[in-house]
């Protein structure tokens, strides 16, 4: 139906609106008004109820910075949709056809709520009739149908496709376990979408039931058209033979109807799902853009370390409790619940939500010995479920609404820690690296016994200036296959004419993953002793081939007074090719795959200059479908390295194995990590791919690119995986 030529021009522009309470008493219309009064008051009361819940966490100074820079990227996050789209689009368009639609309905009734109560009753100023009513009726229309639209498809979605991360399963709790069903997860989810479906379709029966009750005057039904679906409708139930007198009845009980659900609708939001609107609004505000890869340090007054009770958490960490909108996209993501293990991040934040409405959400607070989290009743977090904890940040990344799992995960561990409750070869690991400052308890004159067959001498960068400090880390000074590979990137660098050093045993280990299990003492004793090497050495820059080092000293070196420029390998290598400081020799011709390691893609967003290597040496290659930021981890992270699996359980990296043999043809494993390549070799044995392909470091496959002259130590041609 062609509407430009309806306007208002025809009649007296006043005449063209909506009398909001025509045709009902005065009684009728104050019972209304104290209605929509107490919802406001029961709304009121919700809010005051969880504020005050947030204000019974510990304070986040962090958090109170740069409002209006946190403001506009809020915004624009919303506003965009951008972190809900990524990697399931289809529920993306859905959700914005809901917000937006959502969104248009609230400030219309906004607007008819400001001229009614406030413009018109205070300075007779109307504004609500004309040309903008047509317009406001005609936008307020398409929003009630984008919503609708929105809604529906989420109900096909939870109905029908039904995705596993929607299922709620919970892989901490055994079937029978008082706190396994979370079913109460479900009949929330839809009463949500059954309400707004509620509201919606009677607002759009309202509308036409309006239209037919008002066919006789012309300023209503000639103009019918600016609002289409109603007037749809109206046409509708207008050949089922309904009257002017009959729908003036049914227009009364749908207006009461529709005013009912949607007064209990606003009363209730605080204390439903609703509420994520604005929890989550303000978790994307407060958002930490290094929230995993930049631990938080611990206060030295503080009277514990971690968190060990529900109002140890920042008030921050509360509120992204009620952020979580249960997508289950750090559920489908998880490498540990992926390989069976006890772990699904949203059940962690689940459990801790519920623990808070439980103990906080009261007017006074419980005893101090129901606020701990950790144990094995109702709401409680499992010891097992932190130590299966990769900490890879593909839960953080993958957030919608910017929920910070690991670093919660990790202060939990804190606790642990503090009170020795951890597997007895961590303990073991910890004390052994507190001792000899390395994982693998070797002397510290060992660290630099890799160089020794090297046919030239490495500079020590504690007494001779260098332009290029290398911090080594542990894997590859100490384990014998890295080895081979640490020994590589040193002749690279003497190719290209590197001014180099090393700190020989002076380097500790650079506490990454120390840090990530939760010992944050020793985190610390071994950041402030590399600091203060660092500090006596001269150098322009620092490079690394271990991504762990690298994210620590980069993100978190820096609040211990070590600020300094570093690389990982790959940069540095990448630049050499551009400039032709470095030259290959030949193209190798494997098809290959690149697994992006967590602490260098995920963490440091490095993802273009390994895959310029792996172009420059003439190799195909064929990205996994999980990676860059989607990357899955290999399951070493977190300090898991030193942990044990359980006997049979399969593990992250074995995952990972079977994705890359999918690959058709596929003849190299690529990675740029010392403890990626300890995991991937492992796991090409177990997943009976040994022989099919072979896993290398980038290192590796540079040198066999080179002229013999450049390369002479290096490893032979991969004549198996070519065959």
């Amino acid at each position: 139906m062609d509407i430009s030529h309806l306007t208002a021009v025809a009649f007296e522009p006043t005449q063209v609106t909506r009398i909001l309470f025509e045709g009902f008493s005065l009684p009728a219309i104050t019972f209304f008004y104290v209605a929509g009064l107490a919802a406001i008051g029961v709304f009121a009361h919700g809010c005051w109820v969880e504020i005050r819940k947030y204000r019974r966490g510990t304070p986040d100074p962090a958090s109170a910075t740069l409002l209006w820079q946190r403001f506009k990227e809020m915004a624009s996050l919303v506003l965009s949709h951008r972190t809900i789209a990524r990697r399931d689009r289809a529920a993306g368009w859905a959700h914005r056809l809901m917000f937006f639609g959502f969104a248009l309905l609230f400030i219309a009734t906004a607007l008819i709520t400001l001229e009614y109560d406030v413009t018109a009753r205070l300075f007779g100023w109307n504004f609500w009739y004309g040309d903008f009513y047509l317009w406001f009726s005609l936008v307020i229309d398409l929003a009630g149908f984008a919503l609708i639209a929105g809604l529906l498809y989420m109900m096909v979605r939870r109905g029908w496709i039904k995705p596993p991360k929607l299922d709620y399963a919970r892989p901490d709790r055994e079937p029978g376990a008082p706190d396994f069903d979370r079913s109460a997860y479900r009949i929330e989810d839809w009463a949500f979408l059954w309400a707004l479906i509620l509201i919606a379709a009677t607002g759009f029966l309202l509308e036409a039931a309006r239209l037919v009750w008002l066919q006789e005057r012309p300023e209503v039904w000639s103009l019918r058209w600016w609002s289409p679906l109603g007037a749809a409708i109206a046409e509708g139930l207008r050949g089922c033979g309904l009257g002017a007198e009959g729908a003036g009845s049914l227009r009364s009980g749908l207006w009461w109807f529709h005013g009912v659900i949607a007064l209990v609708f606003i009363a209730l939001i605080p204390r439903t799902k609703v509420k994520h609107i604005f929890t989550a609004s303000g978790s994307l505000m407060l958002r930490d853009p290094l929230a995993a890869q930049r631990l938080s340090k611990v206060d030295p007054e503080a009277k514990s370390v971690g968190y060990g009770k529900i109002t140890d958490l920042t008030w921050k960490h509360l509120l992204n409790l009620d952020a979580c909108t249960k997508c289950g996209r750090c559920h489908e993501a998880c490498p540990a619940r992926a390989a069976g293990a006890p772990l699904s991040p949203r059940d962690v934040i689940l459990s801790l939500r519920e623990f808070a409405n439980d103990a906080l959400e009261k007017q006074a607070l419980p005893a101090e010995a129901e606020l701990d989290i950790h144990g094995k009743d109702i709401g409680q977090v499992f010891m097992e479920t932190l130590w299966s904890c990769r900490t890879c940040m593909a839960c953080v990344e993958i957030c919608p609404v910017a929920v910070e799992h690991v670093p919660i995960i990790v202060q939990m561990r804190r606790k642990l820690v503090e009170e020795g409750q951890m597997d007895p070869l961590l303990t073991k690991t910890l004390q052994t690296i507190h001792k000899t400052g390395n994982s693998f308890g070797e002397s510290k004159r060992k660290r630099p016994a890799w160089a020794k067959d090297l046919p030239f001498k490495i500079k020590d960068a504690r007494k001779e200036e260098v332009d290029v400090l290398w911090f080594v880390g542990d894997y590859a000074s100490f384990d014998p296959r890295n080895q081979k590979v640490t020994q590589g990137f040193a002749r690279l660098l003497q190719a290209a004419g590197v001014d180099f050093g090393i700190l020989y045993e002076g380097e500790s280990n650079a506490g990454n993953d120390v840090r990530r299990v939760g010992e944050e003492g020793l985190y610390e004793l071994l950041a402030e002793n590399n600091i203060a090497l660092l500090g006596k050495s001269m150098f322009k820059r620092i490079v690394t081939t271990d991504p762990h080092s690298f994210n620590t000293i980069k993100n978190e070196y820096p609040d211990f007074g070590g600020k300094y420029e570093i690389q990982h390998y790959t940069q540095m290598v990448a630049e050499w090719l551009r400039s032709g400081r470095l030259m290959l020799d030949r193209p190798l011709g494997y098809r290959t795959t690149y697994h992006d390691p967590c602490h260098l893609g995920r963490f440091n967003k490095v993802f273009d200059a390994p895959r310029a290597l792996i172009e420059a040496i003439g190799c195909e290659l064929i990205d996994m479908p999980r990676s860059k930021d989607n990357s899955f981890c290999c399951g070493a992270g977190g300090g898991r390295i030193w942990i044990p699996d359980p006997v049979g359980q399969d593990k992250p990296a074995h995952n990972r194995m079977r994705e890359a043999a999918a690959i058709e043809g596929l003849q190299v494993f690529a990675v740029a990590c010392p403890k990626d390549l300890t995991m991937f070799e492992d796991a090409l044995k177990a997943t009976g791919n040994e022989g099919r392909f072979v896993v290398r470091e980038l290192i590796e496959l540079i040198e066999e690119c080179m002229a013999p002259s450049a390369a002479q130590a290096a490893e032979p041609a991969l004549e198996t995986a070519a065959a």
